[in-house]
């Protein structure tokens, strides 16, 4: 089941080519000293009220017209909006109106005005909306050049469209802001490409998803694309999500409403060991990045997440992987990334959690990643995926899953990637497709709408093993592809080895003998210098 791509239009392309990268050039060229992390929220906070403003404007122009269903509304009526699922803008925060001030000193004022006024007639975005356009600190003639800049944003005809460009826009930002922010930015954003492995992976299609530590909540994002592009609806998923840090919170509800994704981050910004705020749910899907190795957790020793044993106080991942379990529904599936180190680690007990997880036989599958994919760290990770029941599994009569008991299948990622720059890698489509599409060969999974019927799955040397839960044990249940893989097989080139051998020798002598002359020469060169060695 490879990734799916859906015909892009020639507006789409038009908007692909470098637009993103040039706005975010000329945005950031008006960051003048002000630190990454603080600009990002100025920033994403202006491109979310420019879509609100889009969206009313839109359905604006429908009232006022009056046709069909609109006959006799009243423009200016906010019920006739709450009806259509569209934000409510006042008067004093439409876009217009504030890029009428963009040059007045009291803009940002204005714009912190223009906050308060859509969250108070706007309920589900109390709390997550920047209010601090004001400070002294930020220079008002940029932040007026900032909101024209962003009042540019009109490469389409359709309005229909906008939201789709001002959500790609956001997006890239997302990216561009994780990139500038270096270790930071791992705290909110996990790169695209790996957002993209996990959902493909899962093919959440309908259910409840949840993510405990949701970041800016890319993985709901990515999860309603999938769900879209392979004949489904916005809706036919539930999300859930959690995070603690307020800032990255208010990014996650912005990213979701942007794109009319509703979702529950619950009352408030919590820690998901302290406070967590959705305790009786049980998610058909949980797919997340929890922080790796994270040694400043909190810990209760009685929790009845530990189904599988303690977690060591020193590190959280097996915290989080027993925090998933508990949350997963009867047929539930979960997909994670973790440090490399969950897979072998023994210490404090993560060994004998990672043995009970193999024996309850939870362990799907296991991908190990290149390095350099993620922002925050460049060691490589892995991915983990659990499912609580392994069976064959059947819809309308048709099986959809072969009787996976007691198997789990190995990918070694670990040389797919191409560099975008010096210290960053990505994923390819082409990537993309070899894991995604052996993976569901394997699990033996009928297409999606939209999809290919994935090949019969064969191991492969050096890349994908399905191995027996007895041979995990007789690794000492260490859960590392390269262990069951094996090394990649070497095409013969049809030379007899005794002609090879030969052939090799005399290359080798020739090069001894050609390092002995360049020894001579240097030597030669030093003692003319009055110096040897």
């Amino acid at each position: 089941m490879p990734p799916s791509s859906k015909k892009q239009s020639k507006a789409d392309s038009t908007a692909n080519i470098g637009f993103e990268a040039k706005l975010w050039l000329a945005a950031d060229k008006l960051r003048n000293n002000m630190d990454a992390g603080e600009y990002k929220h100025v920033v994403l906070g202006l491109i979310f009220l420019k879509y609100i403003s889009d969206t009313f404007d839109e359905h604006h122009a429908k009232l006022l017209a009056g046709v069909g269903d609109y006959e006799g509304a009243n423009p200016e009526d906010k019920d006739e909006y709450l009806a259509a699922n569209v934000f409510w803008v006042p008067k004093e925060a439409r876009w217009a109106h504030l890029q009428g001030n963009a040059k007045l000193p009291s803009i940002g004022k204005d714009v912190d005005d223009a906050m308060v006024a859509i969250e108070r007639d706007n309920p589900r975005l109390k709390g997550a909306l920047n209010k601090n356009y004001g400070r002294a600190d930020l220079d008002k003639h940029r932040l007026g050049e900032l909101i024209d800049l962003i009042g540019s944003i009109q490469l389409v005809d359709v309005a229909s469209r906008s939201k789709d460009l001002l959500g790609r826009v956001f997006e890239y930002f997302l990216t561009q802001f994780a990139s500038a922010e270096g270790k930071n930015g791992g705290q909110f954003y996990t790169p695209s490409c790996v957002v993209r492995l996990l959902v493909e992976m899962l093919a959440p299609y309908k259910g409840r998803i949840y993510d405990p530590a949701c970041g800016s909540g890319g993985m709901f994002v990515q999860s309603e694309k999938f769900v879209e592009s392979h004949g489904g609806k916005l809706g036919d998923i539930s999300i859930y999500g959690q995070e603690s840090n307020p800032t990255t919170r208010r990014l996650a509800i912005m990213n979701l409403a942007l794109r009319g994704i509703e979702a529950d981050f619950g009352p408030e910004n919590a820690d998901t060991f302290r406070h967590d705020l959705h305790p009786d749910l049980r998610a058909d899907y949980v797919l997340a990045n929890p922080p790796f190795n994270d040694s400043d957790w909190f810990r209760k020793d009685d929790d009845v997440r530990w189904q599988y044993g303690v977690p060591p106080k020193g590190n959280a991942n097996f915290a989080w992987v027993q925090h998933f379990i508990y949350h997963l529904a009867p047929q539930g599936m979960a997909g994670f990334v973790l440090a490399n180190g969950s897979m072998s680690s023994n210490q404090s007990g993560e060994g004998e959690i990672r043995r009970a997880l193999i024996e309850a036989d939870l362990v799907d599958c296991m991908v190990a990643l290149p390095g350099q994919l993620f922002y925050s760290t460049q060691i490589p990770v892995c991915l983990w995926f659990l499912t609580k029941n392994k069976n064959a599994v059947s819809q309308a009569g048709v099986s959809v899953r072969r009787d996976r008991r007691k198997e789990t299948l190995f990918i070694d990622a670990r040389k797919l990637g191409t560099l975008i720059d010096r210290v960053h890698r990505e994923l390819t489509e082409a990537d993309l497709h070899k894991i995604v599409s052996t993976y569901h060969s394997w699990r033996g999974d009928q297409p999606l709408a939209g999809a290919e019927a994935p090949a019969k799955y064969e191991d492969v040397p050096g890349f994908c093993k399905s191995a027996t839960t007895a041979e995990i044990v007789g690794h000492g249940y260490v859960l590392t592809p390269g262990r069951y893989v094996g090394a990649e097989e070497v095409e013969d080139d049809g030379e007899p080895f005794p002609e090879k051998m030969a052939r090799l020798v005399k290359e080798l002598e020739g090069q001894f003998a050609e390092s002995a002359k360049l020894e001579t020469a240097i030597r030669a060169n030093l003692k003319n210098l009055g110096l040897s060695l």
